[in-house]
Parts: structure tokens; C-alpha cells; sequence
């Protein structure tokens, strides 16, 4: 059963939310604030997605975010009264892989929360893809270059893994799309893959991935598939 940390400091949407997830299969568990999140998150390291609101008495859920993802590539998603822009991209640049506007519906927000922990289910035999001093690792969902750890939000790890599973060929942008949310969470616009892709290509350093305009990306160097780290 997937475990889901719920982030809110309203009591009776924290328990209405809890509720609907556990109707739906999940096992959660809920805080009012950043420091009582940040214990849960310490003592209970099987967390498998973390559901924050961005007002907090103690803090706000972006810098949350930033601590979760000093430690953790687990999805991240924002709920939020604020539909603004430079909210969202905010969010998504902090290393949040999605965001629900205030009021939603019930089953919009389960299908964003199946829709990101889909992307965390490494179900193939592969166990890792290797490209030039780029290393993925399906298993850790962890990705290294010259063994150093690139810090990937879920996101990112996500539309990388899309890539280089795909390389030498064009993924257009709706097929990452279709990757990254299921039909009711496209409308989370496609500004938001730029801003992920953006992101990617500049803790790859840009010289793995090709931008075609008007078309989607290309992973430019060959690929390598490996059952074990010591085998590439």
C-alpha cells in the first residue's frame, strides 16, 4: 500500500483529504506544518509522495519542498489557492512535480496522485542506462554523472528516463506530455514541461539533449542497457 504525507494546516480539508485517499486504497498520514512534515518525513523513511499545501503556519510548502528534495526524488505535489503563474513555476522550479488549484474535485485529485506515482513504478528488467559519463538508475531512480548525483526532481527523472529510452529519435512534446500527466491533469499546460525541460538540460549541461522547435526534444548520444552497475 502507497503511503502519502498530507501537508495541510486547515483541519477539516486535512481529515476530508485523508479520508478520500484511504477510500481510495492509500495509506496516509498528515501533518499541520513544515516541522511536524519534516519529523514524519525523518522518522518514516517509506513515504512514496508527498501532498503539500504552499501556506503553512510554520513555513511555506516551497521551502518544504526544498528539504524533501535534499534527501528525497519522491513526487511533490502542491495544493494551492493561487493559480498564478509565477507561483507555479516556482513551485515546479523548487523540484515540484505538480500542483492542484483550490477548490478541486475529489477524483481530479486522485487521478494527479495515481498519475505521479505511476511515474515512480520502475517495472521493466533493465536496471540501468548509460550514456557517455551519464548513468540512470531504474532501480534507486537516481542519476549520476561521473558518479556524482545530479539531484533530479521526479519530473525530470521522468522525462530523462523518456529519452534516453527513446534515443537518436524525436519525442514530441505531447507524448512527454502523456508521459508525465494522465488525460485529466493535461491542462497542467505545456509551459510546465518547458520549465521541467529547462530544468534538465541545465544539470545535464545541455549537450545530451537536442530542443526541436516546434516538434519536442531528441537525446543526441547512444544508450546503453545494463542488468547491473557492474556490467556497463
Amino acid at each position: 500500500m502507497e503511503k502519502i504525507l498530507i501537508v495541510e494546516d486547515e483541519p477539516c480539508l486535512r481529515k476530508q483529504i485523508k479520508e478520500l485517499l484511504c477510500q481510495n486504497g492509500y495509506d496516509a498520514v498528515t501533518a499541520s506544518g513544515q516541522s511536524e512534515a519534516m519529523h514524519l518525513f525523518y522518522q518514516d523513511g517509506a513515504i512514496d509522495l508527498f501532498l503539500v499545501d504552499i501556506c503553512l503556519m510554520d513555513g511555506d510548502g516551497f521551502s518544504l519542498c526544498e528539504s524533501i528534495r535534499r534527501q528525497s526524488v519522491k513526487p511533490v505535489l502542491f495544493l494551492t489557492a493561487c493559480d498564478e503563474e509565477t507561483s507555479i513555476v516556482k513551485g515546479l522550479n523548487l523540484g515540484g512535480d505538480d500542483y492542484i488549484v483550490k477548490p478541486f474535485r475529489a477524483a481530479e485529485l486522485v487521478s494527479r496522485i495515481r498519475a505521479n506515482l505511476r511515474r515512480r513504478e520502475a517495472s521493466c528488467a533493465v536496471k540501468v542506462l548509460k550514456s557517455g559519463d551519464l548513468t540512470l538508475d531504474l532501480e534507486g531512480c537516481m542519476v549520476y554523472e561521473q558518479g556524482e548525483d545530479l539531484h533530479l526532481g521526479a519530473v525530470e527523472y521522468q522525462l530523462l528516463l523518456l529519452l534516453m529510452e527513446n534515443a537518436g529519435r524525436i519525442v514530441r512534446r505531447e507524448r512527454l506530455l502523456e508521459g508525465l500527466w494522465d488525460a485529466c491533469g493535461k491542462y497542467a499546460e505545456d509551459n510546465t514541461l518547458s520549465v521541467h525541460m529547462s530544468r534538465l538540460r541545465k544539470k545535464t549541461k545541455a549537450q545530451y539533449i537536442e530542443t526541436i522547435r516546434g516538434f519536442g526534444y531528441r537525446f543526441l548520444k547512444p544508450v546503453t542497457e545494463c542488468l547491473e552497475w557492474g556490467k556497463i
